[in-house]
């Protein structure tokens, strides 16, 4: 409730903002108006030059600016940077309505406002008014104010449209930027496959395989003694059973980075208890989510912090790893700080394949790793 609270302000902020530019945008569209009305004869004496037109175009491209900005704060829209073309000045021409029109809905909510509120107090002050003029006249400011917030949402809608429209980037333009994305993504994702294959088959290799060969080798060994000595053959069944332990580790180990059974037995909690558990460096773990995280989030949650305590237990000779998780409507934030020695380099190996795996959430990742430390890597994951 708090957040959607909070966005309905900030875009009542915004429309009040817009109305208040568009004072300024009236008269500055007139006076470029007149300059270029005034201009033109010139201009056409002189074949056209456009040298008449770029203070207009420029000052409109400045204003249009300005707005870029606010829009880009109160609203969170993404605008291409205007240009000193006649687009601006259209764009301006047109933007002054959407503003005047949100000051009107704004001035009308605060009627419907003054007007519901009645219901509070006027019963205190005209105490012989015909109660049921009082109160119809209270319901109908609270109508009135439900439906100015709704159009404060719509006025926001067309000065985001509008703006897009003119100043860009087109609904073409952000389908194209979406496509190249989701290539780029693609693309990450089929190279964060292929090394975490490689780096599997090397575990399997350097690991498991040597540790079964070396089993083998103890086995064949102790069956050859056999009688002839069976005190050595004795030690030899005892090494082979070691290397048969040693072997299953790995095994885990490997099946562990693979994928952990206990994020679909026990959930995702458990199994980053576990993983501090399992962990050489003491982990702290502040988890706060009330719900659980989609499959998808969950998965990519988890290798988020487990890479980023393999990295603290490799590299930084950190101390403590304190692992947070939050979540608000939208979004997950996992965030593990050590305090290590910084350092770590974003575009390294595992944190570049985990930076593939969040992309294809569309998510993000941040690592902040100054030297001395300490190393903060952020993922911030959409649920929604």
């Amino acid at each position: 409730m708090r957040p959607i609270l909070l966005r309905r302000l900030r875009t009542a902020a915004g429309v009040l903002t817009g109305g208040l530019t568009a004072l300024v945008e009236l008269p500055l569209v007139a006076l470029c108006g007149l300059w270029l009305l005034a201009a033109w004869p010139w201009q056409a004496a002189a074949g056209g030059a456009p040298r008449a037109t770029r203070l207009p175009y420029a000052a409109a491209a400045r204003l249009a600016a300005a707005e870029r900005t606010r829009m880009t704060y109160f609203y969170g829209s993404e605008l291409a940077p205007p240009r000193a073309t006649p687009r601006a000045l259209q764009y301006l021409a047109l933007r002054w309505g959407v503003g005047a029109l949100g000051g009107a809905v704004l001035l009308t909510a605060l009627i419907g406002a003054l007007y519901g509120s009645t219901l509070l107090w006027i019963w205190f002050v005209a105490r012989d008014a015909n109660p049921f003029v009082m109160l119809a006249s209270g319901l109908g400011g609270l109508f009135l104010l439900f439906l100015s917030i709704q159009g404060v949402e719509s006025v926001a809608a067309l000065d985001n449209h509008l703006a897009h429209r003119f100043l860009g980037p087109s609904p073409a333009d952000l389908l194209q930027r979406r496509i190249g994305e989701l290539a780029a993504t693609r693309a990450g994702i089929v190279a964060a496959v292929h090394d975490e294959r490689r780096r599997i088959e090397r575990d399997l290799h350097d690991g498991v395989q040597q540790r079964l060969v070396v089993l083998g080798l103890l086995l064949g060994r102790a069956r050859r003694t056999g009688a002839a000595d069976p005190d050595k053959a004795r030690e030899l069944l005892r090494q082979a059973h070691e290397q048969s332990q040693l072997a299953l580790t790995d095994l885990r180990e490997v099946a562990w980075h693979v994928y952990p059974a206990a994020l679909d037995d026990t959930g995702l909690r458990a199994a980053l208890e576990a993983l501090a558990e399992r962990s050489e460096l003491p982990v702290r773990i502040d988890y706060a989510l009330a719900d659980p995280l989609p499959e998808a989030v969950r998965t990519v949650a988890y290798f988020t912090v487990s890479e980023a305590v393999t990295n603290a237990i490799k590299h930084s000779s950190a101390t403590l790893v304190t692992v947070r998780l939050t979540r608000d409507a939208t979004m997950a934030r996992v965030s593990i700080e050590d305090d290590g020695t910084g350092g770590a380099d974003p575009a390294g190996g595992g944190l570049l394949g985990l930076a593939r795996r969040i992309a294809a959430l569309d998510g993000r990742l941040a690592v902040s790793s100054p030297p001395g430390g300490p190393t903060t890597v952020t993922a911030e994951l959409p649920c929604a």
